[in-house]
């Protein structure tokens, strides 16, 4: 049997019948339209340079919202501390909307440091200017 009659015997009517069963399908899906979201870097507020912070203490970190747009790809945010140049694995917060502009934080026990800064998560990270943190001292 030649090659063209094995196409045309077997594969061409395969063929159409995945055409029509594919067809069949999206007629019968609805098609999504998906809203069109916007990546939100808002300020962090607080700490700031020149803001001390002890072990142990509560504080409120906030950030500006006043233009987060109206979708935001991510609006669940968390908060990691950060030492100098390197992320530390230190949770501080998570789980917040960000659309709260605040979250309340107890300072973790540390090494006291005046480079100590804030990364703020959401759909995007945004770095507090840094701050000192009077901790556990060597």
């Amino acid at each position: 049997m030649q090659l063209s009659t094995i196409f045309v015997s077997v594969a061409f009517p395969l063929l159409v019948t995945l055409l029509g069963v594919f067809a069949q399908f999206t007629q019968a899906s609805p098609i999504m339209v998906l809203d069109r979201r916007d990546v939100f870097v808002p300020p962090v507020t607080y700490p700031h340079n020149g803001t001390v912070w002890k072990s142990g203490q509560r504080h409120n970190v906030t950030w500006d919202t006043s233009k987060a747009p109206v979708n935001i790809t991510n609006s669940i945010g968390f908060i990691l501390l950060r030492s100098g140049e390197v992320s530390t694995p230190v949770v501080l917060a998570d789980g917040f909307n960000i659309r709260t502009g605040r979250v309340e934080i107890t300072v973790p026990l540390v090494l006291t440091r005046d480079d100590y800064s804030l990364v703020l998560f959401g759909d995007s990270g945004n770095f507090s200017p840094q701050f000192t943190i009077q901790g556990k001292d060597l």
